[in-house]
């Protein structure tokens, strides 16, 4: 393939601005923000499930003191209702009078026992919504991380992305003013090879794979015609000359 010398210096040229794409590209990609939100995303999802047992620890316990509330009410409702009974007046069986005495202080034994169930209950619920808010103040902490994180990922992305709109903006008048088989091959070496379809050949060294030339090829290269498209015969990337090339 042959090419004018001048076109395959533009070469280099796009390649500059196509390796400065891909350079914010990956920057893009690999901005330590990502890292930091995934960490933050796992840490919330281990913070929720722990947030949920803590609430369903503290509903637990809800429960039971709804139960105890109400086996409490039931008990002084009984004891009452035996007190109204023997204050009436119409026991007046004695032995009537001594079992309902009896069956209140039972009453009153239980009550009291209920009542102290109740208390620790609510001595441990105590415990457990402070573990609750304790986890919640964690979860909302992490939240408010990750929103920040995000925040700054999408700043860092759009200015990234503006770099990458100018760089494209200047790529598109270069690139038209290479000949098209020249360009072709460019491209589809660059697919191939990391990115890098055409390097500069200086000091007898080639710029994509660091080989210096010797020997025959470079007598081949000294050779050559000066629009003739040579490549690299370790790298098989487009070879550019240049004023440095040091042929």
């Amino acid at each position: 393939m042959k090419a004018p010398a001048a076109d395959q210096l533009r070469l280099l040229d796009l390649q500059a601005v196509d390796l400065s794409i891909d350079q914010l590209a990956h920057k893009k990609r690999t901005l330590p923000e990502h890292a930091e939100i995934e960490k933050t995303v796992a840490a919330l999802a281990g913070l929720r499930d722990e947030l949920a047992g803590a609430e369903s620890a503290v509903e637990a316990l809800d429960t039971k003191i709804r139960k105890l509330e109400t086996e409490v009410e039931q008990v002084r409702a009984k004891a009452d209702r035996d007190r109204q009974r023997m204050d009436s007046g119409a026991i007046a069986s004695a032995k009537e009078l001594e079992r309902l005495q009896h069956e209140v202080e039972t009453l009153g034994a239980r009550q009291s026992a209920l009542e102290d169930d109740e208390l620790a209950l609510m001595e441990e619920r105590e415990t457990a919504d402070a573990s609750r808010s304790e986890v919640q103040s964690r979860f909302d902490a992490a939240s408010e991380a990750l929103a920040a994180l995000e925040l700054k990922r999408d700043t860092l992305e759009a200015e990234i992305d503006a770099d990458i709109a100018a760089r494209t903006a200047e790529r598109e008048p270069l690139s038209a003013t290479i000949p098209d088989d020249l360009k072709a091959l460019y491209e589809k070496l660059r697919a191939s090879s990391g990115g890098i379809g055409a390097a500069a050949l200086r000091a007898r060294r080639c710029g994509g794979c660091r080989i210096e030339l010797y020997g025959t090829a470079l007598q081949e290269v000294r050779a050559a015609d000066e629009d003739e498209v040579l490549r690299c015969e370790e790298c098989r990337r487009i070879l550019v000359r240049t004023a440095e090339s040091g042929l």
